[in-house]
């Protein structure tokens, strides 16, 4: 295995350990012989500096995704770095100015640390089937589909897992359509605040 397969397995192990809608759905996975990698759409960290924290995937191939660009959000910041055959990072941080105030990002890196995955992103084919499922074996969602249904991407988080009474990992569903690869801001948005609690 490479430096990056071990950092991401180890990443995606501890992710697994605090997150049991995660790890259900790792496990159907794999007993179908399908794993988790091939539709891993996306990772997340959260930190307080998102140029210190990408430094150690740049340094193992990953590039910014120039095109994308900054994501800018009302109180929070994000930036995205692709490897070609590896999930996507999608590395978050609050403002530093009082923009960044009223963010869920800073409170989450101070409990959790930065070195590992707020939330992976699931590619799925029918959104509203895979809830389905994890409804039926007990997992709720933290809120409504974002996105419509002629929408380019849709997604929704799963109720939080809670680690020392604090929100700790989510497993995100994502449905994309027209190969659309990006990252729409308002939606982001609106699925950060569905774990506000």
């Amino acid at each position: 295995m490479s430096e990056l397969d071990n950092i991401l397995d180890d990443y995606l192990q501890r992710f697994l350990e605090s997150n049991r809608a995660g790890r259900h759905l790792v496990n159907k996975l794999n007993d179908c012989g399908v794993g988790v990698m091939p539709v891993l759409d996306h990772v997340t960290i959260r930190t307080h500096n998102v140029e210190r924290r990408a430094r150690q995937f740049l340094d193992l191939s990953y590039k910014e995704d120039k095109k994308i660009g900054v994501l800018e959000f009302d109180s929070w910041w994000a930036k995205v770095y692709r490897k070609p055959g590896y999930p996507t990072f999608f590395i978050d941080q609050a403002y530093d100015d009082d923009r960044g105030k009223t963010s869920l990002i800073p409170q989450w890196v101070n409990a959790h640390g930065d070195e590992c995955f707020h939330h992976i992103a699931v590619l799925v084919e029918d959104i509203e089937l895979a809830i389905s499922a994890l409804e039926r074996d007990g997992f709720q969602m933290a809120g409504d589909i974002v996105g419509g249904p002629a929408s380019d991407l849709r997604q929704v988080f799963t109720e939080p897992e809670k680690r020392d009474g604090n929100v700790h990992t989510v497993l995100e569903l994502i449905e994309r359509h027209n190969g659309y690869e990006g990252f729409l801001p308002p939606q982001a948005d609106s699925l950060m605040e569905s774990t506000r609690r």
